[in-house]
């Protein structure tokens, strides 16, 4: 299961009412615009987000893959005519509270990728149509529409103390959601344990930086986190490196880094006099692995804080 997210604005109400998105095959300058062409990665039970005007309004299932289709005519805004575009047909399930973005983005705004988020710094919705959703971010974005549409407190139940969470009625909103973020967990975790047994090897079990080797206190990390990688990156030993805790929040972070030779990087941030602290040594050189080298540059030009 993979989820999205769709830009969707005046044509929400049509679109859900026909249980459609839909999209042209290409724009009038005879492109194809990359989060139009993404149609094509939808896939039976995948689930998408429907974004309007600044709120997630609905999640869908989509019941078959996309395919290729004329734009229904019953459409109460008709521009395309007959033309031919990509077709997902969704079984739309409405929220009862939307997900305003602006209020949540502090929670949100750290689980968007650096290429193709929905949303940009200012929590507004990008240009464009279809957008990927990552995991991570599908499961905050659930936790959220569980707090606020599937759990609810009314004043009445607050004043006599009765009863305090109660779940909504004529809601099927929950087997969604709930199903959702089920699987999306279970993606996480299955790819993190494969990753995890693949690294370990390749750094003789121990902090690439210190050495420490208790299996408790060493993590395999991600050099292009899980939110920005490709799912066969996301499972590639070699976009990682084992680092005791301490070491791997630093990275995590951006607060050190490697370069393409295995020299550590520590950001400016960290002053001069603090490196013994975090058991930092500018000097220190990693042996790598091939296959880290552009692992390790992403991480450098996307994730280390020069200031």
């Amino acid at each position: 299961m993979n989820s999205f997210i769709v830009m969707q604005g005046q044509s929400y109400q049509e679109d859900k009412e026909l249980g459609i998105i839909w999209v042209p095959l290409q724009d009038k300058g005879g492109l194809v615009p990359h989060s139009w062409k993404r149609m094509e990665e939808v896939s039976k039970g995948d689930r998408v987000f429907h974004y309007v005007k600044g709120n997630i309004v609905a999640i869908s299932i989509a019941e078959e893959e996309c395919g290729i289709g004329k734009k229904p005519t019953v459409m109460l805004n008709e521009d395309h005519g007959n033309e031919e575009g990509y077709l997902v047909k969704l079984d739309y399930h409405e929220l009862d509270q939307p997900l305003n973005i602006h209020e949540y983005f502090h929670e949100i705004c750290p689980l968007l990728p650096v290429k193709y988020s929905p949303f940009n710094q200012d929590a507004n919705g990008n240009q464009g149509y279809l957008y990927p959703c990552n995991e991570e971010l599908a499961i905050k974005l659930l936790e959220i529409l569980i707090e606020t549409n599937i759990y609810q407190v009314s004043e009445e139940q607050l004043e006599f103390g009765i009863d305090e969470v109660k779940s909504t009625e004529h809601n099927t909103l929950i087997p969604v959601i709930t199903e959702t973020e089920s699987e999306a967990k279970a993606k996480i975790r299955i790819g993190q344990q494969l990753f995890r047994k693949e690294l370990f090897p390749l750094w003789n079990d121990r902090c690439a930086l210190c050495g420490i080797d208790l299996p408790q206190l060493v993590r395999a990390t991600h050099s292009k986190p899980w939110k920005d990688s490709t799912n066969e990156e996301r499972v590639d030993p070699y976009n990682g490196v084992l680092l005791c805790y301490n070491h791997e929040a630093l990275y995590d972070h951006g607060f050190i880094t490697f370069d393409g030779q295995g020299r550590l990087h520590i950001s400016p941030v960290i002053n001069e006099e603090e490196y013994e602290k975090y058991e930092l040594n500018p000097m220190t050189k990693i042996e790598l692995h091939p296959e880290n080298r552009d692992y390790f540059k992403w991480h450098k030009k996307h994730i280390f804080k020069m200031k």
